[in-house]
């Protein structure tokens, strides 16, 4: 019975963060570009402190990888839409 307590309660951990995780991932797709440079900064300044744990730091850096890749993708689609002047003064895209 205790057995199936402890397998319980480590699912219900599992679920907690599995939880945890799908709500990061839906802020991080309706935040700023600021905003998530700024977040990314946090979570830095989170994994350089002593008091992290393994956990906290392997969560914290996959939040980090996904804010990161939030970035690259708005980076990219504003760069897609520059313009560039061509040699005959009229503008492409870049």
């Amino acid at each position: 019975m205790a057995g199936q307590k402890k397998i319980k309660s480590v699912q219900d951990e599992v679920d907690l963060q599995d939880n945890k995780q799908q709500e990061q991932a839906e802020e991080t797709e309706q935040i700023s570009l600021e905003e998530a440079f700024e977040q990314i900064e946090e979570v830095i300044a989170h994994l350089e402190t002593e008091e992290i744990t393994l956990e906290e730091s392997f969560q914290e850096y996959n939040r980090g990888m996904k804010l990161l890749h939030k970035c690259n993708e708005t980076i990219d689609r504003v760069e897609k839409k520059v313009l560039q002047i061509n040699e005959d003064g009229g503008l492409d895209e870049f």
